[in-house]
């Protein structure tokens, strides 16, 4: 029988205490479990599910609190996201899964990979560093982050007064007009959430020294776009210098969500590293 041209996709609910949340799976083959960020849902893999359902399980949710998830009263906390991962790969009953976490999602990989390495095969986080606090990056790349962050501040008071959003940045609004659009459109289905008091809890969570990456056991892929700023791109770099056997790939013309802005070369790094783990 001829192997049917679109991958089949299967949706469910998982319980969870305090909320219940939204997944999709699609395709078969090893799986891959993708972690959004802040901006974002199940939706926002729709370029790399398309890509790797051929041959892959493709897991995809939307964190707890964001919809199509369940609300949750006051908003989720970030120390809850990594036993929603173990949870989800526990009901889908997963082997060995590689973690694909773009910046919010970071926070839920890095301490489900560190809580369970015999668990995950490999480990890519995209402009994020999730729990490990980048205040505690080594020189040079140290120094430069003052200088770093007033060009952030600066550059976000900009794009307000633009109305582009900063998981996008300039380029995606000029450039690509549809992507930027879509991307708020899916933005705008958490509207409701209190996405400021998130971010605090997310920095509060930020808390672990570069070298604790070392616990992870597999193979770590940080992938940075060269124009984010959300999270400084070369602080990539710092991290994966104290990480026996990380690697960094940074993507030009790109900003915070590359593999949302340049999905082709997202998608060939990250097949890169699927092989290596194979």
């Amino acid at each position: 029988m001829p192997r049917p041209l679109v991958p089949y996709r299967r949706m469910g609910r998982l319980q969870r205490p305090g909320c219940d949340i939204h997944y999709e799976a699609t395709g078969s083959g090893p799986p891959i479990v993708f972690l959004h960020g802040l901006g974002g849902n199940q939706l926002s893999w729709w370029q790399q599910v398309a890509h790797f359902a051929p041959t892959h399980t493709c897991v995809t949710f939307a964190a707890r609190g964001f919809a199509p998830s369940s609300p949750l009263k006051g908003g989720p906390n970030p120390r809850d996201f990594a036993g929603d991962i173990e949870a989800l790969v526990a009901h889908l009953q997963l082997d060995r899964v590689a973690l694909v976490a773009q910046s919010m999602g970071g926070w839920g990989a890095v301490e489900y990979a560190l809580g369970h390495p015999a668990k995950v095969r490999a480990l890519v986080l995209a402009a994020t560093t999730g729990t490990i606090d980048i205040a505690g990056i080594a020189e040079p790349e140290r120094s430069r982050l003052a200088d770093w962050h007033a060009r952030s501040q600066a550059m976000m008071h900009e794009w307000a007064q633009q109305r582009i959003h900063v998981a996008c940045g300039a380029r995606m609004a000029a450039e690509q007009p549809g992507l930027h659009l879509l991307y708020k459109h899916i933005d705008d289905m958490n509207a409701a959430l209190d996405k400021n008091a998130l971010r605090e809890r997310l920095g509060r969570a930020r808390v672990r020294p570069p070298s604790d990456l070392e616990g992870v056991g597999c193979p770590v892929l940080f992938i940075s776009g060269d124009e984010d700023m959300v999270i400084p791109p070369f602080a990539a770099d710092a991290i994966a210098r104290v990480v026996p056997g990380a690697g960094v790939c940074h993507i030009a013309d790109a900003g915070h969500s590359a593999y949302f802005e340049r999905a082709a070369q997202f998608n060939a790094l990250l097949e890169q590293v699927l092989q290596q783990t194979t």
